[in-house]
């Protein structure tokens, strides 16, 4: 085999893809189908509470595409990080999603199922051990970290997908991956460069937001050669360039030549980009340098306290410019009111001041002739944290100010009920690195045929 093709069919599963596109990657016959359902990004919450935060009838849609056409042509469809976090209850969510695919389009296959949790009272003895690292900027673990996180998962590299596609599986799906691990899986199966395929997989784990223009709602195809990878569009509107797949290869990096996962680094010291035609880019010299030992990331949140927001507008002049002095005000008499509370955090998101960017906002002076103010109260109860909000928020509704004119009301609420009671709020608990002897025994490879 002198080469082997990914379908990258979307940035992340249930992101959606034109059919055109798919059916234009599907017409260069790929020698499989891959698609990343994960990320960190949306935060804690999904991970803590168990859900997804990608919708259910969007999955379901790009599944079932994706898995008849593996079906179809005989080759096997990859899914990382199911559900979006990658735990016991998103990787069952998506088992369910597939379960009633394979009912309605009426399929018989062979499915692998890799899992990613991780016994809380083993990553407790390794942390004993001292094998658990913090990633910066995550501070030391604590004990009680480990015990209260609802959920911890590990970042599983190439080698559980490597003994999945031995079984010679039609579907393989896994809990929490390392982004690139799905679309390098088989390349290096085949005996492809470990380190062109991780690099491949990094770039095509986002589909065809290395393109320009970039969208993360359309497909990618990536072809592993002996000593390159070439990356081209499907769609005639997007093109490939060298600008946008070395930009992309920078993308969620910390160390424009360095790529660190599961086992080893990237090297991208000696990497090369040429354009060879509108569409295409081809990519050499990356290398895998594995490391001693070999780690795994550990993912987990922890319950830290239950939430409610108001959403409020301003327009009056005189409220924007004294809102540093209101604020102050109605947080001195939320604290005045409530002495005997305590461990609750009330905090002011001030958009079209410094909303999204907070201390690091360089234009300092307010412009805007409106501003949203999100009441935000955080506390142990959901009970207080309600109490909290609706007193600051009432506070604020009528809080006098030098040169109000209108006292029936300082705020104006866009929705009916004004305040919303949000629920368990999570923080993550473990963003750390475990050292382990085997990189495949931790995740449980299981078979079932649909």
């Amino acid at each position: 085999m002198n080469e082997i093709k990914i379908l990258s069919t979307t940035a992340i599963l249930g992101y959606g893809f034109p059919m055109a596109s798919f059916e234009a990657g599907m017409a260069h016959h790929p020698d499989c189908i891959a698609v990343d359902a994960g990320s960190t990004d949306p935060g804690p919450y999904y991970l803590g509470a168990g859900v997804s935060f990608t919708d259910r009838f969007a999955v379901k849609r790009d599944l079932g595409i994706m898995i008849g056409a593996g079906i179809e042509h005989h080759i096997p469809v990859l899914v990382g990080s199911a559900g979006g976090s990658g735990a016991k209850p998103h990787l069952e969510w998506t088992l369910d999603i597939i379960r009633e695919i394979a009912l309605e389009q009426g399929l018989h296959f062979r499915m692998a199922v890799i899992t990613a949790d991780f016994d809380p009272k083993e990553v407790l003895a390794a942390h004993r051990a001292g094998k658990l690292k913090p990633l910066h900027p995550a501070p030391e673990a604590t004990e009680d970290d480990i015990l209260q996180s609802t959920h911890i998962v590990g970042q599983m590299g190439v080698e559980p997908y490597l003994e999945a596609l031995k079984t010679g599986a039609d579907v393989i799906v896994a809990g929490r991956a390392y982004d690139p691990a799905v679309f390098a899986a088989l390349p290096i199966l085949k005996g492809f460069d470990k380190g062109l395929s991780l690099h491949c997989g990094k770039i095509l784990e986002c589909a065809a937001i290395a393109s320009t223009p970039g969208s993360g709602s359309d497909c990618m195809l990536g072809t592993i050669t002996k000593d390159s990878f070439i990356l081209q569009t499907l769609n005639p509107i997007r093109r490939c360039t060298t600008l946008s797949v070395s930009a992309h290869t920078l993308y969620e990096k910390t160390d424009p030549y360095v790529l660190p996962g599961p086992g080893g680094t990237i090297d991208l010291h000696d990497c090369v980009f040429t354009q060879l035609d509108e569409q295409r880019v081809e990519v050499k010299g990356s290398r895998f340098i594995p490391s001693d030992p070999y780690t795994i990331k550990l993912e987990a949140a922890k319950v830290v306290g239950y939430r409610t927001v108001s959403l409020a507008g301003v327009r009056d002049p005189f409220f924007i410019q004294k809102i540093d002095d209101i604020l102050a005000g109605v947080t001195q008499r939320v604290n005045d009111n409530f002495k005997t509370l305590k461990d609750y955090h009330l905090n002011f998101k001030v958009y079209g001041r410094d909303g999204v960017m907070g201390a690091l906002e360089p234009q300092k002076t307010i412009t805007s002739h409106e501003l949203a103010i999100v009441i935000d109260a955080v506390a142990p109860t959901q009970d207080i944290a309600n109490t909290i909000c609706s007193f600051a928020r009432s506070t604020m509704l009528h809080y006098g100010y030098e040169g109000r004119i209108a006292t029936a009301g300082n705020l104006a609420f866009p929705y009916s009920p004004s305040d919303f009671k949000v629920g368990p709020v999570y923080n993550f608990s473990l963003y750390h690195l475990l050292a382990v002897s085997d990189p495949v025994a931790p995740f449980k490879l299981s078979l079932m045929t649909l």
